[in-house]
């Protein structure tokens, strides 16, 4: 529990009324600073530094449901090629004005690619992840590197690495697109480029060559010293995140305290070279809880969004509850108290955040409440 109290306290102070003549001054000053482009601070401090954060973004639930039929749709009508470049669909958070933002600094889509197509090459500086959802049979290949795709797989695509997807499948493929497109945005450090007309490597191996190279528990190729600013490996297969989190639980059952709370096991995708995140502005989690186990509530700077894999779950996030079935996504806005209890089958669920933003500029904070 953090020993910080983060409770709003707001000091009244007892403010003169001005004059008829100073409210004429004051309001003739107030004109010309508007002239100016400017504006007083004593008007404005509430907005600008509130007491406690006040999130434009609001939580929100996306049913999967009605999503992947928008996306069936979306494959018949709209082609894959120069211009649109991906068949993605942008999710917009309804307190963020009609950008198709799912918070403040993050982007999540869902995507889709039908039997024999493919996904032009281009690279960008936003760092891009995919996880899959449904389907295989696509290959993503990042820098020359062909990378297989498959349900329950988390790829990376870092900033301005090229990359394209080509579907070998005879059935189409849907997996999820998240990106730090709002952050970058509102940074003006955006730029992107397009690539080959055509896809960079033909070939569909088992296994990317990162993988061959570095997806050995432990070990590290020699030939690659010092740290890498995002993780070599561009395929977390979802073989190996299955296996990790029945062993958390299998060593729970045996009175080891290796999960995070009663019956909750979950993982982080991280960076062989150093240990942190897999990418410098993304976080990834996959969080895995037996039926009707519960997280510990907590209140996070920065946003979180979770997609159930497999199973039903509850999330409350500040005063809004909703129920979660297989593929539903849901957006926790920066400092909403949140808690999922999973429903009576438990619960997969994959999670991505900005926390490594807000960690590397001293900015993050985590309230647990009392009781906890």
């Amino acid at each position: 529990m953090s020993e910080t109290d983060y409770s709003n306290k707001h000091v009244e102070f007892e403010v003169p009324e001005p004059t008829p003549e100073e409210q004429a001054r004051l309001d003739e000053m107030y004109k010309e600073m508007e002239g100016l482009h400017t504006l007083p601070l004593w008007r404005t401090i509430g907005n600008l530094m509130p007491n406690e954060p006040t999130p434009e973004a609001v939580a929100h639930k996306w049913d999967w449901s009605q999503l992947s039929k928008v996306a069936e749709q979306a494959g018949e009508l709209v082609p894959v090629g120069r211009g649109g470049e991906r068949r993605a669909i942008g999710r917009c958070n309804p307190g963020l004005g009609g950008n198709p933002y799912v918070s403040p600094t993050l982007w999540a889509a869902i995507q889709y690619l039908g039997p024999g197509e493919n996904a032009p090459e281009h690279r960008h500086s936003q760092n891009a992840f995919r996880f899959v959802t449904e389907g295989e049979g696509v290959w993503t290949v990042v820098n020359g590197d062909a990378v297989p795709m498959k349900r329950g797989d988390f790829l990376i695509t870092p900033g301005w690495a090229y990359h394209g997807h080509h579907n070998i499948a005879t059935e189409p493929m849907i997996w999820i697109d998240g990106l730090d497109i709002p952050f970058q945005h509102v940074m003006d450090t955006g730029f992107f480029e397009y690539g080959s007309e055509k896809i960079t490597d033909d070939g569909t191996p088992d296994y990317s060559r990162m993988e061959r190279l570095w997806a050995h528990p432990s070990l590290r190729p020699v030939s690659y010293p010092g740290e890498s600013e995002f993780s070599p490996i561009g395929r977390f297969a979802w073989e190996h995140t299955d296996a990790a989190l029945n062993e958390q639980l299998a060593l729970e059952n045996e009175g080891y305290p290796g999960v995070v709370s009663p019956g909750h096991a979950a993982i982080r995708y991280s960076n062989p070279t150093n240990g942190a995140d897999v990418m410098n502005t993304v976080r990834a989690e996959f969080h895995r809880l037996r039926p009707e186990a519960q997280t510990i509530p907590v209140q996070e700077v920065g946003s979180r969004v979770f997609q159930v894999f497999e199973g039903t779950a509850t999330i409350t996030i500040g005063e809004k509850v909703f129920e979660l079935s297989q593929g539903d996504m849901t957006v926790v806005p920066s400092w909403q108290q949140w808690h999922i209890v999973a429903g009576a089958d438990g619960v997969d669920l994959f999670c991505f955040s900005d926390h490594p933003i807000f960690e590397k500029l001293g900015l993050a904070r985590t309230f647990t409440p009392e009781g906890i």
